[in-house]
């Protein structure tokens, strides 16, 4: 029967491509000149000092901010293309969602299968089993009836990075995924991102804001300062005590790690 089939194999993730993008809030620039490319199944970590650019930059990616330059998925610009096309291939994490009143958790993540059904249609058995499985692997089961307003900072971004994922894309885009996060919800949500890109080959650009996790979990770091790409490259390469000294105006140790650098704040006299 139509919308009782299992869900179709993961797709893979898709090449990103930005090229020579300015942004700005009236006559103020926010970003000039940013460049960098994604490949498919990758993971680049975008830091930077507060004020950097740094979500400017995602909602521009993403077409919700005017702004100049290319932004490529897979070759094909996205300018012009269809909302519903352009939600099958990337999601969106905001660092702070706007959450509907009156909503429940389970039909909050739910939302994400919208691209996925024909307009005004209910959901079908596969958007069910698909918000059950995401749900689950983000220990999200025991709130699903309750309205995702009422739950906690932390409970809240796990359910906004399910709907999200709910939505399957290629290209799964992050704004400081682990800010409101204790340490060990933050480590399975990134160690769960890092499975899906594995397994999946999904593609995940994200901004970080604490710069061991970026040096953990990112393949390649991109830095911005002042609306421009300063350094990018490795964690290795980006993440220096001279780099952070220079753009964050901070005192730290760099202490190698098997699966990156940790960042150590060193005390002043």
């Amino acid at each position: 029967m139509s919308g009782q089939a299992a869900a179709p194999p993961p797709t893979g993730g898709a090449r990103v491509e930005v090229i020579g993008l300015d942004a700005g809030y009236g006559r103020r620039p926010a970003l000039s000149a940013v460049r960098f490319t994604v490949a498919a199944g990758g993971w680049l970590g975008i830091i930077g000092p507060n004020g950097s650019g740094k979500s400017t930059l995602l909602r521009s990616v993403l077409g919700l901010h005017p702004h100049e330059g290319q932004v490529r998925i897979d070759g094909l610009p996205l300018t012009g293309m269809p909302r519903r096309d352009r939600a099958r291939l990337l999601a969106y994490a905001p660092q702070l969602p706007v959450l509907p009143e009156g909503i429940s958790t389970r039909d909050y993540v739910l939302l994400g299968r919208t691209p996925h059904r024909p307009l005004l249609a209910a959901p079908r058995r596969v958007d069910r089993e698909v918000v059950a499985d995401v749900m689950g692997r983000l220990e999200l089961d025991g709130l699903a009836d309750r309205a995702v307003v009422t739950l906690s900072g932390g409970e809240q971004q796990r359910a906004v990075l399910a709907r999200a994922l709910a939505q399957q894309p290629r290209v799964l885009l992050l704004d400081e995924p682990t800010a409101a996060l204790d340490l060990g919800h933050a480590q399975q949500v990134l160690d769960l991102l890092d499975r899906l890109r594995r397994q999946d080959g999904l593609t995940v650009v994200s901004t970080l804001h604490d710069l061991t996790l970026a040096g953990q979990y990112a393949e390649r770091l991109t830095l911005l300062a002042e609306g421009r790409v300063v350094a990018e490259g490795s964690p290795a390469e980006v993440l220096t005590a001279a780099v952070l000294s220079e753009h964050y105006g901070a005192r730290a140790r760099i202490v190698p790690g098997p699966h990156g650098p940790a960042v150590l704040p060193v005390r002043g006299a």
